[in-house]
């Protein structure tokens, strides 16, 4: 993959906890539903399924929100379970129910049988996807890779879809344990494959959604969660000095656990906004950049509410970092939901670049 000098290296500079001349700003589902033009392609390919199977129309949707907005990076357009999908699960998504699996994982025996997919065949259509978006971006901004977390993935797996209370995953956590730790380092040994895969292609970084941590209690958190991210971050070859992809590792109610974040070799922690970014910011300390953290919700606000709280969060991630910005990209606290306004999203991001300026 060419080596060429980005146009823009903000976000890059700020996981690595350089001096930038404003806080770089993306947002998590950059890229979906909320953008008429996604929805248009979306109904090109047929299907969800067949939107991110294709490199060439999910180089399209990846691109689509950099047309509309100054963003500092891209994010590959995927999804979370290519990995169990690939490894033979049967992976659907059913109308309004969101993704389902046609053979969950059940048994001791049934976690016996997965292996880790092979990247460049099982899981091709995503490397072909990485290079399509890196050769199109041409330098402009960074590409981030992504995977979901090893407990995040096993979820699904699990329970066959989403869930109201994890009662199968936890349930096999509790009384099983050895069996769900299996289940957890055979996905992490392909989560980091599939990372490494993805680096290699081309993603300048990357980022591991633990979207489902906080629905453990703390000690379960700390042997079903934590120890994999942790395990992720020292294991996973992604390159050195300026070519060595930085690491977020982002979780819903990772809260109490930010020092063991920041201490795990990962570059950055992205957290929701149910932290004020200032605390975070003390506590981690300068160990890692941080990534974060406006509530979604915040955009169904007007473009002045918007602002307000922009400025809110940029000022007490600076207070909290002894009067600097740096080390800070800001996001959501979660992804962007489809009824929300592009508009609202515009003043988003030009409210992060302006009041960040130096």
């Amino acid at each position: 993959m060419s080596s060429q000098p980005l146009a823009n290296d903000r976000f890059l500079r700020a996981l690595r906890r350089q001096p930038v001349d404003r806080t770089p700003v993306w947002l998590m589902r950059q890229a979906g539903r909320y953008l008429p033009e996604y929805r248009a392609t979306r109904a090109q390919a047929g299907s969800f399924l067949q939107l991110a199977k294709n490199p060439e129309l999910a180089c399209e949707v990846t691109l689509q929100p950099l047309r509309r907005f100054p963003l500092d990076a891209a994010i590959l357009f995927s999804d979370i379970l290519t990995v169990p999908d690939a490894m033979g699960l049967g992976l659907y998504f059913a109308d309004g129910e969101g993704p389902k699996f046609e053979r969950p994982i059940r048994s001791a025996a049934d976690i016996d049988k997965l292996g880790v997919p092979d990247m460049e065949t099982d899981l091709r259509y995503v490397m072909d996807a990485v290079r399509t978006i890196r050769r199109e971006l041409n330098g402009s901004v960074p590409l981030i890779g992504f995977s979901g977390s090893p407990w995040t993935i096993a979820c699904y797996m699990v329970e066959g879809g989403g869930s109201d209370n994890y009662s199968k995953v936890k349930s096999l956590a509790l009384n099983d344990p050895a069996a769900m730790h299996k289940l957890l380092g055979t996905v992490t040994d392909a989560v980091i494959a599939y990372l490494k895969a993805q680096h290699a292609a081309g993603a300048q970084a990357l980022q591991v959604f633990d979207t489902w941590g906080g629905v453990l209690s703390p000690s379960m958190y700390r042997e079903f969660s934590l120890r994999y991210l942790q395990r992720i971050a020292a294991e996973l070859p992604r390159g050195d000095g300026e070519t060595r992809a930085p690491l977020i590792l982002f979780g819903k109610g990772n809260d109490p656990y930010l020092d063991e974040l920041a201490a795990s070799g990962a570059e950055a922690v992205g957290v929701d906004w149910t932290i004020g970014l200032g605390d975070a910011a003390r506590r981690i300390g300068g160990r890692t950049a941080l990534q974060g953290n406006l509530d979604p919700v915040t955009l169904y606000a007007s473009p002045e509410a918007i602002r307000r709280e922009v400025g809110r969060a940029l000022d007490d991630y600076r207070d909290g970092n002894g009067g600097s910005r740096e080390g800070h990209v800001f996001n959501l606290g979660h992804g962007l939901s489809p009824d929300m306004s592009p508009e609202h999203v515009g003043a988003l991001v030009a409210a992060v670049h302006e009041l960040s300026a130096r």
